[in-house]
Order: structure tokens, then sequence, then C-alpha cells
């Protein structure tokens, strides 16, 4: 798999709490020219990058994040009000505690909740592996399979942990197969998004590929 392949699975990621307009509008700008999947911005930036791309890349944004603890009503209110401003693609984090209280039918509630507010959008839903033990993570694969997202994601890379070569295969071996895979979150290099995509990963939400072409080609 080619380089170029592989930035056509990444979501070129910027979700700095200090992420200025410049540098907004510098991964909108490499994203189209490295042709990548999506930019993935935080939510306050959404309708001016959309407005700025003007279709030439897809524009993602996060919810509930990092910590995924914000109320379901909360949570469907920032999906409709990214959508609204433009946002073609929605990742949000679970309620972990409800994870751990073992409250998924709550979890597939919720969303289901935000899938609805997001209409034909795609719908990312961060389970944040790290946080959570084997069987909760094939539980979470269940949840998330019946509950109409389009995607699975490893890690929001903010909760001390990122994509493991063993979360990947796992998601891969109980989510439903119309359920597709994002890895994210410590993704340094060609190598290890090769590596991912190769066990089932269908996205890559990183920050570091694009610059890694930048420098080859300085």
């Amino acid at each position: 798999m080619d380089k170029k392949e592989i930035l056509s699975h990444v979501d070129h990621t910027l979700l700095s709490v200090t992420a200025t307009w410049d540098e907004i509008r510098s991964i909108i700008d490499d994203g189209i020219k490295y042709g990548t999947a999506s930019v993935c911005i935080p939510a306050s930036y959404v309708g001016r990058a959309v407005e700025y791309a003007r279709g030439k890349i897809a524009v993602c944004t996060v919810i509930g994040f990092p910590n995924g603890y914000d109320t379901t009503a909360a949570k469907v209110f920032m999906a409709t009000d990214a959508i609204r401003r433009g946002a073609d693609e929605v990742d949000m984090v679970i309620n972990l505690g409800w994870v751990k209280d073992g409250m998924y039918d709550q979890v597939a509630e919720e969303i289901r909740r935000v899938k609805a507010a997001c209409g034909d959008r795609i719908l990312k839903v961060i389970i944040e592996c790290s946080k959570l033990t084997d069987d909760e993570k094939i539980a979470m694969c269940r949840v998330v399979s019946d509950s109409g997202a389009n995607f699975i994601k490893t890690s929001t890379g903010f909760g001390g942990g990122g994509a493991v070569a063993h979360d990947v295969e796992l998601m891969k071996r109980y989510c439903a197969p119309h359920v597709k895979i994002k890895a994210a979150g410590g993704i340094k290099t060609f190598e290890d998004a090769a590596m991912f995509l190769s066990i089932g990963a269908d996205r890559l939400g990183t920050s570091t590929l694009v610059r890694l072409m930048k420098t080859e080609q300085q």
C-alpha cells in the first residue's frame, strides 16, 4: 500500500485546545493537497471550515469530547448544531461510566439519538479502549453494531492511550460487517498506518502522516 493510498484513509486531525483559525486553515489546505479522507477539527470552527473548504474535503468534528460524560440531550444538541453548520462527519464519545455500570441499553439509546441527529451524515463512536476491559469492548462492539452508527473508533487520543493492534482485531471480529473501524491515537509512521489498515481499520485519526509527507518533499 503506497503513501497516497494510506493518506486517503486519514482523518487529518487538529483538536488542540489552542488551535487557531490559521492552523485550521492550514490543515484544510494540506488535507486537500494530500487527499486525506477528511479534516477533523473543533466544533467551533466547523462553519468557517466548510465555507473555506468549498466541498473539496469532508469536514469532521467531535462531540462529547474528550470525556463523554455530557448528557444525551447535550450530545444531541452538539450533533444537530454541527450538522446544521455543515459537518460531514461526527465523532462522538460514549459515556464510559455507563459502560462500567453495565448500562448498555442507555449507551445504545444515546448513540441512536445522536445518529438520528446526524441523519445521513457519518457517525463514528469513540469507545476509548484504554479505559475498557476486553469484555466491555466486545459488548460495545455489539452496541455500536445495533445502534445505526457507521464507525467504531478506538480512542480520543486524549485518554492516556491510543490505537493498538489488539483492539482493532477485536473490533473486526465482533462488530457487524457494516460497521467500519477507525484507529486513532499514537499513529506516528506510515508503517504503523499500513499495519492498522491491513488488520481491518478503514480510517486513521492522526495529525502526523501529512507532516511526514511534507517533510519528505522539502
